[in-house]
């Protein structure tokens, strides 16, 4: 018999709630007004809680907007991999994870390549920057599962061919070049590249 789920504890309920609300706060601010044009002063006054307490749960504005993106991202990859079980061909189901990545970076834009820009050159150490780093690692995990369908794309090194996309990825999302265009085009892109990496 399984014991009963343990039910958490004032002290952790209140940090839980803290961190909710110190989360919903930069959420909020970041996507009105872009991560640059907000201080974590703000984002503590909006969570109503102090500054010394908001640096507990993220010590760098960075952290914060690792914080925010991550869920984020963890649920675009979620609608990713489902809506990838649907397609038939190879090409389909990568795009079909990697579209609702794209959209989710693009909401703000600079918010979006400023998230990205973490991950590469962050601090390793902090726990959300490790957290983003997973959620790239599933992604490219979630990749080799589709590349491997094809026999012969799984012959030429499904997670090599994985880390290219991945890289393509990154720098068509970060890109000066990309800035105009719409989540759509920018799709279009990477579609376009990874077409003739796979031989599609």
């Amino acid at each position: 018999m399984q014991p009963a789920p343990q039910t958490l504890g004032r002290r952790e309920r209140n940090k839980q709630e803290k961190l909710d609300r110190i989360t919903a706060a930069a959420r909020d601010l970041f996507t009105r007004f872009g991560v640059d044009e907000v201080t974590t002063q703000q984002v503590a006054e909006k969570a109503d809680v102090g500054s010394g307490t908001l640096f507990l749960y993220a010590k760098t504005k960075a952290e914060l907007l690792l914080l925010v993106h991550n869920a984020k991202y963890a649920q675009a990859l979620e609608a990713g991999v489902e809506a990838a079980a649907r397609e038939k061909t190879v090409l389909d189901a990568v795009m079909a994870i990697i579209r609702p990545i794209i959209e989710c970076n693009r909401v703000q834009i600079e918010n979006g390549r400023t998230y990205l820009k973490e991950i590469v050159f962050g601090d390793l150490a902090e726990p959300h920057h490790a957290e983003a780093l997973a959620l790239t690692q599933r992604t490219e995990a979630a990749v080799v599962d589709v590349l491997n369908r094809d026999k012969r794309l799984a012959a030429r090194g499904a997670e090599k061919l994985a880390g290219i996309i991945s890289a393509i990825m990154f720098i068509s999302m970060t890109s000066s070049a990309t800035i105009e265009l719409t989540a759509a085009q920018v799709g279009d892109e990477i579609r376009d590249q990874i077409s003739v990496l796979l031989g599609a």
